[in-house]
């Protein structure tokens, strides 16, 4: 199977996607939401996700709630949140582990402007080498500082140059954290770019109004979380961002969808 195709089965043909992230487990075990997975994939997948970003035990235990949309999975990892001082991450997961549970594309992170930079530029390097020998695509998670990075770490110039940095290598793919004038960063990566969702928050139109822009600003897509499968109606909420990626659709127009 060709690159290309994995692809397909993550962007639509409007070359955008809407992925859920479902890899919080690995650091952080039972999160509210995620206490059986099977029922939160069933529901985003009937709110209309292209996509779920998940674990490789995950991807294993639930192929036939999986098999209709796009798999992306996790490949590295690093301390949970047990621990006291975080470790740098690793390649925790190889291509043929994710080819067995037929996935699309492995996930990887890396930290420019961290300590980890270095370690985690060449888990990039390493996985997109290995990936790409069997057509299988990577997404690039490009996080300035890391995902508890400050805000001023978190610059549209230095999420621009991430982004670029993740391309350069060879992701097929970004995601990167939103920032304002997110225009200067996908005008300058030469790769689809897609925004993660980041914390749980409380005011849905605003998260809403967040995509709406990003994706005026040229993104192809998000990659969301606690935000879809922590809301008291996911199948709601996924229903909300598809409509605002895929039928362009106004944060009002959205804001009816949820509430319906």
């Amino acid at each position: 199977m060709s690159i290309n195709r994995r692809l397909n089965h993550i962007f639509r043909a409007d070359g955008r996607a809407l992925i859920v992230a479902m890899d919080h487990g690995l650091m952080d075990g039972p999160k509210t939401g995620l206490e059986k997975p099977n029922e939160t994939i069933e529901k985003v997948i009937a709110g209309g996700a292209d996509a779920i970003l998940t674990s490789y035990g995950i991807a294993r235990k639930f192929s036939r709630e999986l098999a209709s949309c796009g798999l992306i999975v996790r490949a590295d990892g690093g301390a949970t949140s047990l621990s006291k001082t975080p470790g740098p991450g690793a390649l925790m997961l190889n291509v043929e582990q994710a080819l067995r549970v037929d996935a699309d594309a492995l996930a990887v992170s890396a930290f420019p402007i961290s300590p980890q930079e270095g370690s985690s530029l060449g888990n990039l390097a390493s996985a997109i080498k290995t990936a790409h020998v069997w057509n299988v695509a990577v997404m690039g998670e490009m996080v300035p500082g890391g995902f508890d990075s400050p805000p001023e770490l978190r610059s549209t110039e230095n999420i621009a140059l991430a982004a670029r940095v993740g391309a350069e290598m060879g992701a097929d793919w970004i995601k990167c954290p939103y920032a304002p004038n997110m225009e200067k960063v996908t005008q300058t990566c030469f790769v689809p770019v897609v925004i993660l969702g980041g914390a749980k928050r409380g005011a849905e139109n605003e998260m809403l109004a967040e995509i709406k822009r990003a994706v005026d600003e040229g993104v192809s897509g998000v990659a969301i979380g606690r935000n879809i499968w922590q809301f008291e109606n996911p199948a709601a909420m996924t229903r909300a961002v598809a409509a605002i990626l895929h039928d362009d659709a106004t944060v009002e127009a959205a804001m009816k969808i949820l509430k319906s």
